[in-house]
């Protein structure tokens, strides 16, 4: 009897520890995609080809931003990179199915099968905590569905002022555990209209969208962490995102839910899981990589981009801009100038199959070009901010004080 109970009491232990510990890798996220690409493009063996770097996007999208969204997919894309787009809730149906048809129908999506759609997609309050449910959910998604490097979480409306050779050949000698998050402990005014408002966001319990509820009794400021501020973009490191979705200790579980009923949560949430963090305090690089243009005080919210900035934006050696809108005459300029792209087409890249010597123009893909990088001005531009940004004299100084 007792041995019958000792082989039970093992088997169930064992069972507990393989869910528990089992790597995220090795579970396939099949309902990661509305769709199933009917083949996978394959690297011949011989060839021996890979990237230096890998990166994983989520790129969000509301009702009305397909038109930019598509943009902006075709302008990032890169066959060695990973992209997850989330069109929320509030979209239609209509939408939503014209997003999964270019997708699923696009001849190279379908061929190397690195383009994703969340198949259920999430009611996103603007100033919420259901913004960052989303991310959150999208890395759970992409640790479990590829591998990669860093997580970067855009919008539709944001634009890449550099192509993805060029990023990938700036990123390929950085240390991997860097995380390129814009942070501060000095709230200022946010610690009044931040820290201390308690609010109810309606979008986690209710499937109609509405704003956020407001209320009345207010709350001391925490003792057991502190808050930090910064950019709601992003740039983390497959370390950190798997830290904060299968942290080892309650660090990031314990702010998650405190982040639950505060005031832009995107803002805040992971500025303070890292710099209370004592294993990931140490690597953050207190940028967020964009080029904003803010309004005037109290700089809540980016003006929109137009061509008169085009030369700060360049100037600035950022990889990513936003916001822009749907009809932008400084998105062709970019395309033009900085990216080699025309309409419809890829940015130019060592990856295309097809070039037109006049033009630069990415059209397919080839096995053989797989893993050649052809970077230009853009990465030696953005080379020289990362350079300036990593490896200051400086640097520790700047990190989560």
């Amino acid at each position: 009897m007792g041995v019958q109970i000792y082989i039970i009491s093992f088997f169930i232990t064992s069972l507990i520890f393989f869910l528990l510990y089992i790597p995220t890798q090795l579970t396939a996220f099949n309902n990661t995609t509305r769709f199933k690409p009917p083949k996978s493009f394959l690297i011949p063996k011989s060839s021996n080809l890979s990237y230096p770097v890998t990166f994983a996007y989520l790129i969000s999208a509301s009702k009305g931003d397909n038109l930019k969204l598509k943009r902006t997919l075709l302008a990032l894309y890169h066959p060695g990179n990973y992209y997850l787009i989330h069109l929320d809730s509030e979209a239609s149906e209509a939408e939503q199915l014209e997003i999964v048809d270019f997708v699923s129908e696009h001849p190279v999506f379908d061929q190397v099968g690195n383009v994703w759609i969340v198949g259920k997609p999430n009611l996103v309050t603007y100033r919420g905590p259901t913004m960052l449910a989303t991310t959150l959910h999208a890395m759970s998604m992409l640790l479990r569905s590829a591998d990669w490097n860093w997580f970067i979480n855009l919008s539709a409306s944001d634009y890449p002022l550099v192509t993805q050779d060029d990023l990938i050949h700036a990123f390929s000698d950085l240390p991997k555990d860097l995380n390129f998050i814009q942070h501060s402990s000095r709230l200022g005014w946010k610690m009044n209209k931040r820290g201390k408002p308690i609010i109810i966001d309606p979008g986690l319990h209710s499937s109609n969208k509405s704003d956020i509820w407001w209320v009345i009794k207010q709350r001391n400021l925490p003792t057991a962490f502190k808050l930090y501020t910064g950019s709601a973009w992003t740039i983390l490191s497959r370390s950190f995102a798997e830290y904060c979705i299968v942290g080892w200790d309650n660090l990031p579980r314990t702010l998650l839910l405190y982040y639950t009923n505060f005031v832009s949560s995107p803002e805040g949430y992971f500025q303070t899981v890292i710099c209370n963090s004592r294993d990931y305090k140490n690597t953050t690089i207190n940028h967020d990589l964009h080029y904003i243009s803010w309004d005037t005080p109290p700089k809540q919210h980016p003006r929109s981009l137009g061509v008169k900035d085009y030369r700060k934006m360049v100037l600035s050696n950022r990889p990513f801009a936003r916001k822009f809108k749907q009809r932008n005459h400084v998105l062709d300029k970019i395309d033009a100038d900085l990216l080699k792209r025309r309409h419809g087409k890829f940015t130019y890249g060592g990856w295309c199959s097809k070039r037109d010597d006049m033009n630069d123009v990415c059209e397919g893909l080839q096995s053989e070009k797989f893993g050649i990088l052809r970077p230009g001005t853009g990465g030696r531009r953005l080379k020289t901010l990362l350079k300036k940004l990593v490896y200051a004299d400086n640097i520790k100084k700047r990190q989560c004080k």
